[in-house]
């Protein structure tokens, strides 16, 4: 990555928004800002930790290998923090990689002063318990659709995610250009199975596609599909 003369706003990241503003100009003081070129890796998964990333404009992927294949566990957009994994009393290694989806401008404290920030900054510090709990919950989902859901059901659930988490432009397509290869590990199946349920999925006139895109064309039917 390359160092990015552009600075935050100190308003728009999760720690900022949230950290209280006497305690902004120690975060001005700390932090560093990068550029990650698409398909860069930011972080890879047993690296020893030595900070906290947050998410300017972009889109990155937080992923790891499952077995022999990889699992997106997901996707961190403008705002977005990730690196937080990397935070623990028994291992100082990240458990999880990062890759930018395309040029994605990036902000870094390391870890003593996201530790210092956490403990002085309440308001923070609970609304980050609050992400670690909601980010295990969905986990834990993840989980339990890849035991007993069907490579489907799981596409319907996924695009529905997507679509939630990016919105859709006026074209009707999820805002988030993302390969096939990726859909497929984010959905926990193989590429070629992927490929054969979106047809399946266009031929029930579901989605829509158009390339890379994606579009939802019934998303009652995804909804009832996704809980099957």
């Amino acid at each position: 990555m390359k160092k990015s003369a552009k600075g935050c706003d100190l308003q728009s990241c999760f720690m900022c928004r949230l950290s209280l503003k006497e305690w902004l100009p120690a975060i001005s003081g700390h932090k560093k800002n990068f550029i990650a070129k698409k398909g860069e890796v930011i972080i890879s998964e047993g690296d020893v930790v030595n900070g906290v990333y947050f998410v300017i404009s972009g889109n990155v992927k937080v992923h790891k290998q499952w077995g022999d294949k990889e699992l997106i566990l997901r996707f961190a957009n403008k705002g977005a923090i990730f690196g937080h994994r990397g935070i623990s009393s028994t291992t100082s290694i990240y458990p999880i990689s990062a890759t930018a989806l395309e040029t994605t401008e990036l902000c870094f404290v390391d870890i003593e002063f996201f530790k210092t920030t956490v403990k002085v900054n309440h308001e923070f510090a609970y609304n980050l318990l609050m992400f670690y709990a909601d980010e295990l919950h969905t986990s834990e989902k993840k989980m339990r659709a890849l035991a007993l859901m069907s490579v489907k059901s799981r596409l319907a659930a996924a695009i529905l995610e997507l679509k939630d988490q990016f919105g859709q432009t006026d074209g009707g397509f999820i805002d988030l250009t993302l390969s096939r290869q990726d859909l497929a590990a984010f959905t926990g199946a193989t590429y070629e199975t992927v490929f054969r349920t979106m047809n399946e999925l266009l031929a029930e006139k579901l989605i829509i596609v158009d390339g890379k895109k994606i579009g939802i064309h019934d998303e009652e039917g995804l909804k009832e599909l996704s809980v099957k």
